[in-house]
């Protein structure tokens, strides 16, 4: 079993970027510049490792190779993403690695590419600057395009395979971990779960009886074995059911209009424990889109827009556009789920006027594009 975290810390220490790692300091795949390069760097490494495992290391500076971290990110669908651009797919994961030394807002992004066994990877589809067909190696630490048929050469197995043998747990690593975690997560009671006499689960959360059963916000849950992290925010609410080979997350999203919000499930994530020191985990998406009366919608949407433009011109707000403006993402994604499909330019167009005006409003951003994200690439 690897630790997440100590392979890291053995990747970085090892050299520069190379041919069967990448560091960025942050990743954009919201925007298509950001999409493009992700893909190609992803088609780059897969080329270039065919038969070992390479890996993005995202929160990293590049030039001293400090760890500063990066927000959650949370897309479970980022598969879907290469299967739908990408010929000869890799498998890939994205997984959110904890460090101590990082705020508890922040992660080190860690995207583990799967051997292709000599497939070559290409684009199928023309995206930003690249075109359908292209082929990228990676040479050195840079993903070059390839005019001409590539040799797929196995130069990196012993190395990689190395680097991950010695970044395997112990029980020491493992206790630290569970001990950690109960330490730092003293502002919500702090539980923890051991599956098949190996796995250790810890998580905390922000508890709310209702109705139906016990809820929770601000929910930390991490695989310790692995230091792999999941994270639903204050806006999230998720409830939680074990048995003795599962741990199973239902996530619910809040939305809705004017004072009028109601709990949709979005999500089901089951993380299950296997009797060959493995496991796996599976998201389901649930969600069904709420609808809504179409005058209602409209004039919503014109007030969002004269709302937008006023945040452009750096117009003072009154209290209750103030109000309407923290909302604006929400109501921006409802209009796009109910067909209005040019919703979502003006939700991106927005991101920037957000971040400057309301710290509340752009956290409400954020979230809606992690729910967009995941119902987009479903």
């Amino acid at each position: 079993m690897i630790n997440k975290r100590l392979l890291i810390k053995n990747l970085l220490a090892h050299s520069n970027e190379n041919s069967f790692y990448d560091k960025k300091l942050r990743l954009n795949i919201g925007e298509r510049e950001g999409k493009a390069k992700f893909l190609k760097h992803v088609s780059a490494l897969a080329n270039s490792n065919p038969e070992n495992n390479s890996y993005i290391v995202i929160g990293v500076k590049d030039a001293d190779n400090s760890i500063v971290g990066v927000d959650f990110f949370d897309d479970s669908k980022i598969q879907n993403l290469v299967n739908a651009y990408l010929g000869n797919p890799p498998l890939i994961s994205y997984e959110n690695i904890p460090f101590p030394h990082l705020p508890s807002q922040l992660v080190v992004g860690l995207v583990t590419i799967r051997p292709n066994h000599g497939k070559i990877c290409s684009l199928q589809k023309n995206i930003w600057k690249y075109y359908r067909g292209s082929v990228f190696k990676r040479e050195g630490s840079i993903s070059m395009p390839k005019t001409v048929e590539i040799e797929i050469e196995n130069v990196n197995l012993e190395i990689v395979t190395s680097i991950e043998n010695h970044s395997h747990n112990n029980i020491e690593l493992t206790l630290d971990g569970v001990f950690d975690f109960l330490n730092k997560r003293q502002d919500f009671k702090a539980t923890y779960k051991v599956f098949k006499e190996y796995f250790v689960v810890c998580w905390a959360g922000k508890e709310k009886k209702g109705k139906q059963g016990t809820y929770y916000s601000r929910v930390d849950i991490e695989l310790i074995n692995e230091q792999v992290k999941l994270f639903y925010s204050e806006l999230d609410e998720v409830s939680i059911t074990t048995t003795k080979d599962q741990f199973k997350i239902l996530e619910f999203v809040h939305l809705g209009l004017h004072d009028s919000f109601k709990y949709y499930p979005l999500e089901e994530v089951i993380i299950e424990f296997k009797d060959n020191m493995s496991y796996e985990i599976e998201s389901k998406l649930l969600f069904q889109p709420p609808k809504f009366d179409k005058k209602v919608l409209y004039h919503i949407y014109n007030s969002n827009n004269s709302l937008l433009e006023k945040l452009k011109k750096d117009r003072s707000l009154s209290k209750h556009e103030e109000k309407d403006l923290i909302n604006l993402p929400s109501t921006y994604l409802l209009c796009y789920f109910n067909n209005f499909e040019n919703a979502i330019n003006k939700l991106e167009e927005s991101r920037l006027h957000l971040k400057k005006y309301s710290q509340e409003a752009y956290n409400n951003y954020k979230e809606t594009s992690r729910i967009l994200r995941k119902v987009k690439y479903n």
